[in-house]
């Protein structure tokens, strides 16, 4: 079944349509949470599996998404969005900090908002690469947020005299293609450090990278 098939209306239990749909859309997600992010994982989880795990029907599960890949994609924004909200919120109030300072702040930020639950790291940067090209295209969509991100720090730090002024293009694309790299390494256990420690060497990746205008 590949249709969403269509809504209730009305009120039901005192509740409004719209308050329990919202209400079974986030069980769907948050049990999709539990079986891609600590489960068996997205490739191995059924329709029928996130259903019971959810505690609702096949039915009301096609009233809200269309296939599991919907939920998948809906996971992947959410963990993006709330690192760039700690991103966004980190970058607010360092903006008087020095280089250094302000940006092992900033990825601190991020780092603590993705690794806060496990599941995240997982969802970004193992359960969605190779889904299909769908995926393939939100991811490098949201990596390309991140990236523009870089260039604008990149850019400020140029006019504080905190950096040398260039294209920041490919170095901003490279470094955001360590985090991911490095990360996904981390969260799979691969490299025998602490969260602090890749922080760390990710911080000092990026100044390397911004370079002193001096």
């Amino acid at each position: 079944m590949t249709e969403r098939l269509k809504r209730s209306t009305g009120r039901y239990a005192g509740k409004a349509a719209t308050e329990r749909h919202a209400e079974r859309r986030r069980k769907f997600l948050d049990a999709a949470l539990e079986l891609f992010g600590a489960g068996p994982g997205y490739q191995a989880t059924t329709v029928a599996a996130l259903c019971e795990t959810a505690g609702l029907s096949t039915r009301q599960f096609y009233e809200e998404f269309r296939t599991l890949e919907d939920v998948l994609a809906v996971l992947h924004l959410e963990v993006n969005d709330y690192a760039e909200r700690a991103v966004l919120d980190a970058l607010a109030q360092t903006g008087d900090l020095p280089a250094a300072e302000r940006y092992g702040s900033v990825f601190r930020a991020y780092a603590a908002s993705i690794a806060e639950d496990p599941r995240r790291i997982r969802i970004t940067f193992t359960e969605i690469v190779g889904v299909g090209p769908r995926m393939d295209e939100q991811r490098l969509s949201r990596r390309a947020r991140w990236i523009d991100l870089i260039r604008t720090e990149a850019a400020a730090a140029v006019g504080r005299g905190e950096a040398a002024d260039r294209d920041y293009r490919l170095a901003a694309a490279a470094f955001i293609g360590s985090v991911n790299g490095l990360l996904h390494d981390w969260a799979a256990g691969w490299v025998d450090a602490t969260l602090d420690e890749v922080v760390d060497e990710l911080v000092r990746l990026l100044l390397a990278l911004l370079r002193s205008a001096e």
